[in-house]
């Protein structure tokens, strides 16, 4: 390395540094935007988990209170929907 080269060197460093600079400034917005996107899908996921434990709370007090017969309930349903389909076939079709 001689004395010509150190003054190819100056100016590619100068050069080098505002281009490091943008790359590096461009990179730490890409990861807040990433940080902020995967904070608001973990807020999303907290809500919708909060709204399934408390459907599953209603579910067990249904379950669990006034002694319920979840399979006659069923079965009764499915008996409505017999039913419903006679009387669809007797009067030619839904209404």
């Amino acid at each position: 390395m001689g004395p010509d080269t150190i003054w190819v060197l100056i100016p590619l460093a100068a050069l080098a540094i505002p281009i490091i600079k943008i790359w590096s400034s461009h990179r730490q917005k890409i990861a807040e935007i990433e940080i902020q996107a995967t904070a608001e899908r973990a807020a999303q996921y907290a809500t919708r988990n909060t709204e399934l434990e408390d459907r599953v709370r209603v579910l067990e007090r249904i379950v669990t209170d006034k002694g319920y017969d979840v399979a006659a309930q069923i079965e009764a349903l499915r008996d409505a929907r017999k039913v419903d389909a006679l009387l669809e076939k007797h009067d030619g079709g839904p209404k």
